[in-house]
């Protein structure tokens, strides 16, 4: 059974940072198309950082050279590092797995999630 578990939300000011990270368990095979995705209450799942097997990485235009995603060496825990936090950046941040590689970034191409953790940034 596939588990993802988010830790490392919480509140930030303006220009500060957050590192968020997903532990999976429960896959086989070759690593998963791991990505991260955020939700405010009147949007839907906006897709952040996507990094599967191959190294492809990618990131969507909002958090370009500020946020960075990886993994450590097991490759069973993925990372986000946010950096020059602005209050947009704030809502629910979900990870999300699913095996192969990434061929498409939206919400339904996954089937695994994990619980989200809370980031709220403030001036």
């Amino acid at each position: 059974q596939v588990q993802l578990t988010e830790s490392g939300g919480g509140s930030a000011q303006v220009g500060g940072s957050l590192r968020l990270s997903c532990a999976a368990s429960g896959f086989t095979g070759s690593r998963p198309c791991t990505g991260w995705f955020r939700q405010t209450s009147e949007n839907e799942r906006e897709g952040v950082a996507f990094i599967d097997r191959n190294e492809m990485i990618r990131y969507a235009d909002s958090v370009k050279g500020r946020f960075t995603i990886s993994e450590d060496s097991t490759k069973t825990t993925t990372f986000l590092q946010m950096n020059a936090l602005k209050p947009e950046d704030s809502g629910m941040y979900f990870c999300a797995a699913e095996p192969g590689r990434c061929y498409s970034y939206n919400p339904g191409a996954f089937s695994n999630w994990g619980q989200g953790t809370q980031v709220t940034v403030s001036s």
